[in-house]
């Protein structure tokens, strides 16, 4: 199936800004305040995981049609096994540089914790994803709902979508009333015995999070199979759920620009801070999610159309930055652009642990010299397309596909 170049750019968008949010340097980085996490509850893991359930549902559903459910499942498992090893992989990397680099120890200390090549119980640890180093923690749980996906997409393409939903939306519930710690707890009692740090350690709650992964697969599902037409859904004459949406996202943008510079009065993010906790994907982070995802998916299927000429020139600038060859080169390899900038994040998190304050002139040079290097995965793999494949054998030139 031809590759949407339109959401190729939008990973690569959400890319580009995990980078930058990943870079930490002593006294910060100004760059990440130009942000549009500071302006609504929504990041880019979210946009980056909903992107991931939906080109996983357009493919694989089309597989299950057309070879049957058993070959579909198995070419998702494969796909599991070779995020496994990135995922296993970019550990192994960063453990063998905290060896072989002078104070690595120390300066990823509260990355890694006390990680060690030598320690079974950890390394065991990582290896079933109950201990996931910073930054490591968005593989895991794709890799997770992955193996859930093939069953999840069969129910889609054989008309039972709404019971993918009902599911997730329980399970969703079940993270906001912590139902989960009935075996995290005791889980993480068990591996931290004898230790001084945590021993289940993980970003996000699963529970919660899938809703973001397994909304993108019934959309992706249903997009494949032609079971639903999202010009009609997205009409531009129809407005009246875009104006609940953008009131949704008005309403929150001074509570997000309060919480994002420590603004917010104590009495009321007492009670706010319970319903937007981050890592169980509250309901803060939900209602902001399906607003700014559907004024999102509006302006790119109806803006084009709408009457209104300032709408069409919005929708023609979203389309042109998601059109950006860099980002849409990125995105066509996100697996390995994602492993690459954890990478990135610790070595430059290394470099600023060895130096005193950086000013931010080099802090914002160092973050572009970051993001040009970024795409050196994608080059690599795409170098034949890019650069041509040298002359054959006869002196002509083969033309590279």
């Amino acid at each position: 199936m031809k590759r949407l170049d339109v959401i190729d750019g939008m990973r690569g968008y959400f890319l580009v800004f995990m980078l930058l949010n990943h870079l930490v340097f002593a006294g910060g980085l100004w760059l990440v305040e130009i942000n549009h996490r500071n302006l609504a509850f929504v990041e880019d893991a979210q946009g980056f995981v909903f992107l991931s359930g939906l080109l996983t549902g357009m493919v694989y559903s089309r597989k299950m049609l057309r070879d049957g459910y058993r070959v579909g499942q198995d070419r998702i498992y494969s796909r599991v096994a070779e995020l496994y090893r990135y995922a296993m992989g970019i550990i192994l990397v960063i453990l063998a540089l905290k060896l072989f680099l002078p104070g690595a120890a120390a300066i990823w200390t509260n990355w890694l914790g006390d990680t060690r090549l030598d320690d079974p119980l950890r390394l065991g640890a990582i290896a079933t994803f109950l201990f996931q180093p910073t930054f490591m923690d968005i593989l895991p749980q794709y890799i997770i709902y992955m193996l859930a996906a093939p069953l999840a997409i069969w129910l889609c393409i054989n008309g039972r979508w709404s019971t993918v939903a009902i599911a997730s939306l329980l399970l969703w519930m079940a993270a906001q009333l912590g139902l989960q710690r009935v075996l995290t707890v005791p889980l993480n009692e068990w591996l931290s015995a004898g230790r001084e740090e945590e021993g289940l350690r993980a970003s996000f709650n699963l529970l919660g999070w899938q809703i973001v992964f397994f909304s993108g697969i019934i959309a992706g599902s249903l997009t494949a199979v032609n079971k639903v037409e999202w010009s009609k859904v997205f009409d531009p004459r129809k407005t009246r759920v875009l104006k609940v949406a953008i009131a949704v996202c008005l309403f929150f943008l001074p509570l997000r620009v309060m919480t994002a510079h420590g603004l917010m009065p104590g009495i009321v993010l007492e009670k706010f801070g319970l319903m937007e906790v981050r890592a169980d994907f509250g309901p803060v982070y939900l209602m902001n999610f399906a607003a700014v995802g559907y004024m999102f998916a509006w302006t790119l299927i109806a803006g084009p159309k709408h009457a209104d000429e300032r709408v069409r020139r919005i929708a023609q600038i979203l389309t042109a930055v998601f059109s950006l060859r860099y980002l849409q080169l990125l995105g066509r390899h996100s697996l390995q652009i994602y492993v690459w900038h954890v990478l990135i994040v610790y070595l430059v998190f290394y470099v600023d642990g060895h130096t005193s304050e950086l000013s931010q002139l080099t802090k914002t040079a160092i973050a572009l010299v970051g993001l040009a290097v970024l795409s050196l995965p994608a080059v690599w793999r795409e170098r034949d397309r890019l650069i041509g494949e040298p002359p054959t054998a006869s002196g002509g030139v083969k033309v590279a596909t």
